[in-house]
């Protein structure tokens, strides 16, 4: 039962990352971006603890009291909301118009930044917590014992690991030549329009949450 269990949460975690989101986008944006593949690593750990995090509330059921709490719900909700339409309408007015657009992103996302903003993505994003906190927790809950769940829960952890990696890696392997002034502004008004379906989403499944 063990295998299976692992099993399980391997193919069941692979099928809900797959989706190029708003997080998995940072990653390959980030890894392409710099010169030094070794710098993207505070975006892509980050991530990994971020969902490491969550699986672990999930497996362990803390995920389902907490979303029960109305004002905890609500203040979480109202949080991520705000921030997530505060980074979208940040993310579309950056014009930057130099030559040396790539340049100057990639010197300006520093490792603080880099880890400040993927733990909001992260652990903000409405696809994340639905998918972390409802899917993945209510799959676990019908494990009974521990030692299924616990393999449950690594099997959905080392997907998240082995994935944020590897995306960075390609992002790193396509390289900042693809970056030009044109993509970037694109990537910006897409990753912006993300941001606020993503809070439109999010205010939607935090206040009708039953």
């Amino acid at each position: 039962m063990l295998l299976i269990a692992f099993i399980h949460g391997f193919i069941l975690s692979l099928g809900l990352i797959l989706p190029i989101g708003m997080q998995n986008g940072f990653i390959l944006t980030q890894g392409a971006l710099h010169r030094r593949w070794a710098r993207s690593l505070p975006t892509v750990v980050t991530a990994s603890v971020c969902d490491t995090l969550l699986i672990a509330l999930a497996v362990i059921g803390v995920s389902a009291v907490a979303l029960h709490i109305a004002w905890l719900r609500y203040t979480l909700g109202a949080v991520g909301i705000v921030f997530l339409l505060y980074m979208g309408w940040s993310t579309w007015r950056n014009r930057k118009s130099s030559a040396n657009d790539a340049q100057q992103l990639s010197e300006a996302w520093t490792a603080r930044r880099q880890i400040g903003f993927t733990s909001s993505v992260s652990l903000l994003n409405p696809h994340a917590l639905i998918d972390t906190l409802a899917v993945i927790g209510g799959s676990a809950v019908t494990y009974t014992t521990w030692s299924e769940r616990i393999a449950f829960g690594l099997a959905c952890v080392a997907v998240s690991w082995m994935w944020f990696f590897g995306l960075s890696i390609v992002g790193h392997a396509l390289g900042r030549a693809a970056l030009q002034r044109s993509s970037l502004l694109l990537l910006n008004r897409v990753s912006a329009g993300m941001m606020w379906a993503s809070a439109a989403y999010l205010a939607y499944i935090i206040y009708s949450f039953k």
